[in-house]
């Protein structure tokens, strides 16, 4: 799972085996380990909420989808959830999990649990 932040965006790529993990489970998290702490980065599917929406405590990020969104998503050709959250202070926080394709050009990473790039098939 590779996280990406960037000011009030969060996007989340997972591989063919955690989306299966989290189809099958519900559930798939990655830590980064620092000298001090431990960082925490997970995707949580749950039957109550009705959005893909985000919580950060304790030194983790986990963003929420919604258990139906996910139904059949291991076989489908539906590349991932988005959705732009509200939030108080009249800010928007842009959320987007999306299943890890290879790249187009080799960058030297282990890519075999990747999905296949649809721009490199015919």
């Amino acid at each position: 799972m590779k996280i990406r932040i960037k000011g009030n965006s969060i996007r989340m790529r997972i591989t063919k085996t955690e989306v299966s993990q989290l189809c099958k489970t519900g559930y798939v998290q990655e830590e980064t380990h620092f000298l001090n702490k431990t960082f925490t980065y997970a995707l949580s599917a749950k039957a109550d909420e009705p959005t893909l929406t985000a919580s950060f405590e304790n030194d983790k990020i986990t963003l929420i989808l919604p258990l139906d969104t996910i139904d059949g998503w291991e076989d489908s050709k539906k590349v991932g959830f988005s959705n732009l959250v509200s939030l108080e202070d009249g800010k928007t926080l842009s959320l987007l999990v999306e299943k890890d394709f290879t790249c187009l050009e080799d960058r030297g990473e282990d890519e075999t649990d990747n999905y296949s790039n649809p721009k490199l098939q015919h």
